[in-house]
């Protein structure tokens, strides 16, 4: 789990801390524009770390840095709880003058308080917790060190850490984009989740009792739903059929042609699998989802949303946002946290809803627009 996640001069978030604590889920509200999405963004760089894009060029550009103020370095800083351990990754990316590419100011790992290596600039300097020796070796200050050092095993905190990072899942769906095709498989679902058949492939091969989890949230939201099937259709292809029955009749409809809502329950059911058969190799599953009721009817919110905090009420951790009445009424205001800004010139503030003072609902005093701090 996520215990601490610290923004600082990245687009609108300037001194902005995630308040995680111990919470399994939280929700995000506020206007557009107000950096919901911008913290999914901000955790995407450190997801895109862990899975080998380590340019800095490739990660921010100096339109990145918030207001334009490229004198103060953009900073990320995480810590993170696995198997009782933590582990704690800072990276600070600067632009000094007469550059036009951002590089690194300060890089740090540490596990169990212990730094496993710390950076300035080009100069790395790599300890290792089973000897007292230092090495110390120049990376290039455009090239990010965490994808670099080797690990030593499966055990090395390095490994641990970047697996879950990498695994990360950050999910904006777009379901236009969902076909149900593959031509391979994954355990990494991209943010529009356009690589749903390749990850529904992908998880089933490595843990085949994940279908009937998934198989069991279908069914909660589509009692018709019989099976999914993903036959052959060319070399090295794949197409993903749904098949659904009723008094002995049975329909079987190609994935792309479901409806927008019915491909998000499907992400949400793979979602929720997921989190249940992987924790134990790769460590509690985090998910951002941002605007998860997006593609819902009114009827399906409130159903959808109970559905995915407690399966990660269970184990994980689970971040949306949300505009939406139905939704926000699902969550407590011990975990309901408002971002807000007065104008485009100044940064984000997040307020716990618990703080803040309004008559009345919470949904109808966002709508007047009527909370105070």
């Amino acid at each position: 789990m996520i215990r601490r996640f610290y923004i600082h001069n990245y687009k609108c978030l300037e001194n902005f801390e995630l308040p995680l604590g111990n919470h399994h889920s939280i929700l995000l509200i506020g206007k557009n524009g107000s950096g919901k999405s911008t913290v999914g963004r901000a955790l995407q760089v450190l997801q895109r770390l862990a899975r080998g894009i380590n340019r800095v060029g490739d990660l921010v550009s100096p339109k990145d840095f918030c207001r334009g103020n490229s004198n103060v370095p953009i900073r990320f800083e995480i810590e993170v709880e696995i198997g009782g351990a933590t582990f704690a990754y800072s990276l600070a990316l600067e632009l000094p003058p007469g550059f036009n590419e951002l590089r690194i100011a300060e890089e740090k790992f540490v596990h169990q308080g212990a730094v496993i290596y710390e950076r300035s600039t080009a100069q790395v300097a790599l300890s290792r917790a089973a000897s007292s020796a230092e090495s110390r070796f120049r990376v290039d200050w455009h090239l990010v060190a965490l994808p670099l050092i080797l690990e030593q095993s499966t055990q090395d905190p390095l490994h641990i850490f970047k697996n879950w990072l990498a695994r990360m899942m950050i999910l904006a769906p777009v379901p236009s984009d969902i076909s149900g095709d593959s031509s391979g498989v994954s355990l990494f679902p991209d943010e529009s989740v356009s690589n749903f058949g390749e990850w529904f492939a992908g998880l089933l091969a490595h843990s085949p009792s994940s279908y009937s989890t998934f198989e069991n949230y279908v069914r909660q939201t589509m009692p018709d739903f019989k099976d999914i099937q993903n036959p052959i259709v060319a070399k090295d292809a794949r197409s993903l059929t749904v098949q659904f029955e009723q008094a002995g009749t049975t329909l079987a409809i190609p994935f792309s042609d479901l409806s927008d809502g019915e491909k998000c329950f499907f992400v949400a059911a793979l979602v929720m699998a997921s989190a249940t058969n992987l924790p134990a190799q790769f460590g509690p599953v985090f998910c951002f989802w941002d605007e998860p009721d997006n593609f819902f009817s009114l009827s399906e919110v409130g159903t959808f949303i109970v559905m995915l905090r407690r399966r990660f009420n269970l184990g994980g951790q689970l971040v949306v946002t949300s505009h939406n009445g139905l939704a926000i009424e699902r969550f407590s205001a011990e975990n309901t946290f408002l971002l807000t800004r007065r104008s485009h010139l100044e940064p984000t503030m997040i307020l716990a809803i618990a703080n803040l003072r309004f008559a009345g609902e919470l949904q109808d005093a966002l709508a007047r627009d009527e909370l105070t701090f």
